[in-house]
């Protein structure tokens, strides 16, 4: 009887105490962009040169974001089993990505403010020294992208959903943790694109106001990046309701019988790739809760199921 008892008890950790691959990748990105931090804080010391400590500083900021990312990880794994989270650990991903996108648009604006200051009132720019500055920070940060790698795995989540919903709202959230991770280093490379450009055009066609043109241009795409990761992550901590793809998946197998009708249902995200549910059901039939349960395909993505079972003698009640 115990052993009985014992089996009706589950876990909550949702396989969050498991290393996910992108915890390894965020902190090799980190070491990379602390050596050059360091490396560029050093040399425009030694130099004076402004260029250089300008940039070291600036990937000091985003060694910061990115460590709070490899917290996100760090503390989801070593909690993931912790009872005082009532559904594990898995909204810690969505609120690193989240943290990530805040200081994303905090850099956005002081990109936007920086370069409106410089078209006001230029500055000497000593270009073969910035160009240098800025190709070797684009290597630096295309290594960093290459290392996350984050497209390959949403291509491989979206392949592995097969929902074409468009509506943006996936029914298999990915790993927005690590696509934070992934924006502060794009941003970085992106950065370096503009500004290499830019010097280029102001060195050789006295273009000079295109460098802080290209800095509001920049700090734009920023933005919309910023805002785009703060709505997907805000959905699931706001527990919004999964797209109505996913619902439409739900209600469909429930009342696959031609008899059950579903009167109520909530399904949120509890973190990347896993959804719970709460479902009420009206049927005429001693339908029970693991009668319905057994309906619903594992690729759906549901991990936490509860279901009320209502018996009614006239369907019409």
């Amino acid at each position: 009887m115990q052993n009985d008892i014992n089996d009706l008890h589950h876990g909550h950790s949702f396989g969050q105490d498991k290393k996910r691959p992108g915890e390894q990748r965020t902190f090799i990105v980190i070491g990379i962009t602390a050596i050059m931090m360091v490396v560029e804080i050093t040399a425009g010391i030694l130099f004076g040169s402004m260029a250089l400590l300008a940039d070291g500083l600036h990937m000091a900021s985003h060694a910061a974001a990115l460590s709070i990312n490899a917290f996100a990880y760090v503390y989801a794994r070593k909690n993931a089993n912790n009872p005082v989270f009532s559904f594990g650990t898995g909204k810690v991903n969505a609120l690193g990505g989240f943290s990530g996108a805040i200081l994303l648009a905090v850099f956005a604006l002081l990109m936007a403010w920086e370069s409106s200051g410089r078209l006001i009132e230029p500055v000497e720019i000593i270009f073969n020294q910035a160009i240098l500055v800025a190709v070797i920070g684009l290597i630096v940060n295309g290594i960093s992208v290459f290392i996350l790698g984050v497209h390959k795995d949403d291509h491989a989540h979206a392949d592995h959903s097969h929902d074409h919903d468009h509506n943006h709202n996936h029914d298999h959230q990915h790993d927005h943790n690590l696509k934070s991770a992934y924006l502060h280093v794009l941003t970085d490379a992106l950065t370096s694109v503009l500004a290499i450009l830019a010097l280029l055009a102001a060195k050789y066609f006295g273009f000079v106001w295109m460098d802080p043109l290209m800095g509001i241009v920049g700090a734009i795409l920023v933005a919309r990046w910023s805002i785009g990761l703060l709505r997907s992550t805000s959905a699931i901590l706001l527990d919004k309701q999964v797209s109505q793809s996913l619902q439409g998946k739900i209600k469909y197998h429930i009342e696959s019988d031609g008899d059950s009708q579903v009167a109520d249902l909530h399904v949120w995200s509890i973190g990347p790739n896993i959804h719970a549910a709460i479902i009420s059901v009206f049927t005429r039939h001693a339908w029970t809760s693991e009668d319905y349960k057994v309906r619903l395909p594992q690729d759906l993505g549901l991990e936490h199921i509860s279901i009320e079972v209502k018996m009614i003698d006239d369907p019409a009640e």
